[in-house]
């Protein structure tokens, strides 16, 4: 299936920070306040950080759409400037239609505690509910989410039929399928059909990395359960899913720089270096075969400047009882909490993709 419920996309501050921030967060409350409104507090359990890449590309072609919105608990009870509009519907119909298939999934397979049967149905009229939920959304904004209803059935039937030797790409064709569409329809909201076509592109490689990216991060947990995994079920290794994602990533980054928008520079900075970081960090931890990461000092090393960049900052102290994981590889969470040097998101690097420190004038 697509990539998990709370989304692959998880910029800490370090990496996005300022205006940036502020307009990210405002795009998740959007979606979360969008949820609420159209079919009450229990659809914001669906709210996603991938669906709102949507409501993110659409305000990237047409200019910002916002509302305040009152106190919130989940953002310290301060009020807050939140996107609104047809940006954060879609993002709603998409959530709710990714959920829907997610929970689907799960109680397919009969994991955890969807395994027994009065839980099992109590999700299954949960997932019903948001399908038809995602429909609604999806209606008030021209976007017919039957398609990603038909990709996740699609999904099931080349999970059933895969083996040994099957092409990871065979497996995530369904997710490539549900973003292309979803990123396809923000051109068309926008009034911006020369983008529709480079778009489709941007979100099938999104999809894939999505679905690379949550199938690492549950091979080991699904290989200690027996649950399926395309990388156990196909025979391919991390190694191999890298590969692809690594192409998709630049896939992904050649298709943005075609289309026209009028501010694009916090699209850029989740899909073209957001992405990247999402890749690197998902392989580096050890959740997946690969080896762990290098001894501080080798790493400190292989840190040193080229000609012409400024050294890096010093390596702060790391707080007395501070419980948070082990720079040397002890945890997936990162430590960048007042840590430039923090290995496990590399939050100090700047720019993913070239290594430059601030390189593109998108990033703050």
């Amino acid at each position: 299936m697509p990539a998990g419920v709370f989304g692959i996309l998880r910029p800490c501050r370090h990496r996005l920070s300022g205006d940036l921030r502020r307009e990210w967060m405002g795009h998740l409350c959007g979606l979360c306040l969008a949820l609420r409104d159209e079919h009450g507090h229990l659809a914001r359990l669906a709210t996603n950080t991938d669906g709102l890449v949507v409501s993110v590309l659409l305000e990237a072609q047409t200019g910002p759409r916002r509302r305040q919105a009152g106190p919130c608990a989940l953002r310290g009870l301060r009020p807050a400037s939140v996107a609104t509009g047809d940006g954060a519907r879609l993002a709603a119909a998409v959530s709710l239609a990714l959920a829907a298939a997610k929970t689907s999934d799960h109680v397919a397979d009969g994991d955890g505690a969807l395994a027994r049967r009065p839980l099992a149905a109590a999700a299954r009229r949960v997932a019903r509910s948001w399908s038809r939920a995602a429909a609604a959304s999806g209606a008030g904004v021209g976007f017919d989410t039957a398609a990603l209803a038909s990709a996740a059935a699609r999904q099931r039937a080349l999970e059933e039929a895969a083996g040994p030797g099957t092409p990871l790409t065979v497996i995530t064709e369904p997710s490539e399928t549900a973003a292309a569409l979803a990123f396809a329809h923000t051109a068309v909201l926008a009034g911006r059909p020369a983008n529709t076509e480079p778009l489709r592109r941007a979100g099938a490689a999104f999809g894939r990395v999505a679905h690379l990216v949550d199938a690492v991060e549950d091979l080991e947990a699904d290989r200690r359960t027996g649950a399926w995994n395309p990388l156990l079920a196909t025979g391919a290794g991390p190694a191999d899913a890298r590969r692809l994602c690594d192409r998709a990533a630049a896939d992904l980054r050649d298709a943005l720089a075609e289309a026209t928008f009028a501010d694009d520079r916090l699209a850029h900075a989740l899909l073209a270096h957001e992405v990247v970081h999402t890749i690197q960090r998902t392989f580096a931890t050890g959740r997946t075969t690969y080896p762990s990461p290098p001894p501080v000092r080798e790493r400190e090393r292989e840190r040193e400047p080229v000609s012409g960049q400024r050294p890096p900052d010093p390596p702060a102290e790391r707080p007395s009882g501070d419980r948070r994981p082990d720079r040397n590889g002890g945890g997936s969470d990162c430590w960048c909490d007042d840590n430039p040097c923090c290995w496990a998101c590399d939050c100090a690097d700047g720019c993913d993709v070239c290594g430059a420190r601030h390189c593109c004038p998108s990033l703050p």
